[in-house]
């Protein structure tokens, strides 16, 4: 039986993980749900094949799981993720989204599973003033209102932090991007031995939303 996290590569999977270490789960396993739906409801989709350079650099075991991302029908498939790899418990990085909760919380429950969120409900502020403080995070995907191709690739900082505060205030975007306001991908972390450095990458922005899409990458020493 096997300690899993479900490992997106964003803010909020890699929080969740850090956060269970730091309780003494031990997490033997990274599974990251690979969705050829960009439009997926559950799934993480901008960058998803550097999960394994953040795997490598943690030195924790990574698997990709397939999905075509369908609604409903992906939830098989990350069934499935759990069965084939005899998870015992799942530490996922929810922190508001009942849809996704719920959801995961079925297949647990219907497993066995212990199921694990330590993010839920989380104050947005006192998650992004961690992740400014204590990891590299970067923005690497946008589709709100007020959030422009400035954004792409930009450090989740302070001054990012002060300029989301803005936009909840203006209109009403949810901080921790929950309601696909944008997405994230993490360079650098406390559980990180190595760090990431993008060699090559790209923007595509439609001035409505946009990507930053990782091209190159590799793992540096710290």
């Amino acid at each position: 039986m096997v300690n899993a996290c479900l490992y997106s590569g964003g803010k909020d999977s890699t929080l969740a993980l850090h956060k269970a270490t730091e309780l003494g789960v031990n997490i033997e396993l990274l599974i990251t749900m690979r969705s050829t739906n960009k439009e997926s409801y559950m799934f993480h989709h901008p960058n998803i094949e550097f999960t394994t350079l953040q795997a490598e650099a943690m030195g924790i075991k990574h698997v990709f799981a397939n999905t075509d991302g369908v609604k409903e029908d992906e939830l098989k498939d990350l069934e499935r993720a759990f069965m084939d790899n005899d998870v015992s418990l799942i530490v996922t990085g929810a922190t508001y989204s009942e849809y996704q909760f719920g959801r995961i919380g079925k297949i647990t429950d219907k497993l066995g599973i212990e199921n694990m969120a330590p993010l839920w409900h989380i104050d947005p502020i006192t998650e992004l003033d961690e992740i400014a403080s204590r990891f590299e995070a970067i923005v690497t995907s946008v589709s709100a209102e007020g959030m422009d191709e400035s954004f792409l690739g930009s450090r989740i900082d302070k001054e990012m932090i002060e300029k989301l505060k803005m936009l909840n205030r203006k209109y009403g975007i949810n901080m921790l991007f929950e309601g696909g306001e944008a997405e994230s991908f993490v360079l650098d972390g406390p559980l990180f031995k190595k760090k990431i450095e993008i060699l090559k990458a790209r923007k595509e922005w439609d001035r409505i939303r946009g990507s930053y899409i990782i091209e190159e990458a590799h793992l540096l020493s710290k």
